[in-house]
């Protein structure tokens, strides 16, 4: 058996070899574009979270966190631009991620300072009532220079002679009874509340 080679019938396989191929890689890279969506719900969440940080004040306390959110946000924008999907939905969570940090710091920095500026409001309040306390101390002691030193008195005060009654003369009012050992008292059968 003789076999007759014919260039035409290789090169018809060689061309049917490469369509096939080409048609192949082109179907392949066509799919592999469709399965990725566009990450718009990351893009989204990224955008929220950045404004969340702007309006907590990451601007003032944390400028550097919101700096690196802000730019990874613009980098997975032009991620979208280009069709590079994945690359946006990466750059998008880390802006996302960045954004939340800054929001955090900014909270905390703010609470930080309202709490040193109500600090130094109780700082304040307590000066304020040391040195009025010392200048009470001050009054009461220029008052108490010109008394005499029986009537000098760092204590509260006695109350007024008006107040007081007359002394009680001697035998009346609270009296002792002087206990004998020696001597009993006689007890009386009725109950009076223990009064003889």
């Amino acid at each position: 058996m003789v076999h007759i080679f014919s260039p035409l019938s290789g090169r018809r396989r060689a061309g049917r070899t490469a369509v096939s191929t080409l048609t192949l890689a082109f179907t392949l890279a066509l799919s592999g574009c469709a399965t990725t969506p566009p990450p718009d719900n990351a893009m989204n969440q990224a955008q929220v979270q950045l404004q969340a940080a702007r309006d907590a004040g990451a601007a003032d306390y944390d400028p550097v966190d919101l700096g690196f959110a802000q730019s990874k946000f613009q980098q997975a924008q032009n991620a979208m631009a280009s069709r590079k999907y994945d690359d946006a939905a990466v750059l998008a969570d880390e802006a996302r991620a960045d954004a939340e940090l800054a929001r955090a710091k900014a909270r905390l920095a703010a609470a930080r300072a309202q709490l040193q500026s109500k600090t130094a409001a109780h700082q304040q309040l307590r000066d304020q009532i040391d040195q009025s306390l010392a200048e009470q101390q001050q009054q009461d002691q220029s008052q108490n220079a010109g008394l005499p030193n029986q009537q000098q008195t760092t204590d509260m005060p006695a109350p007024s002679s008006s107040s007081l009654g007359a002394p009680i003369p001697q035998g009346q009012g609270f009296q002792t009874i002087p206990q004998n050992t020696d001597q009993t008292v006689p007890q009386s059968n009725t109950d009076q509340g223990g009064h003889p």
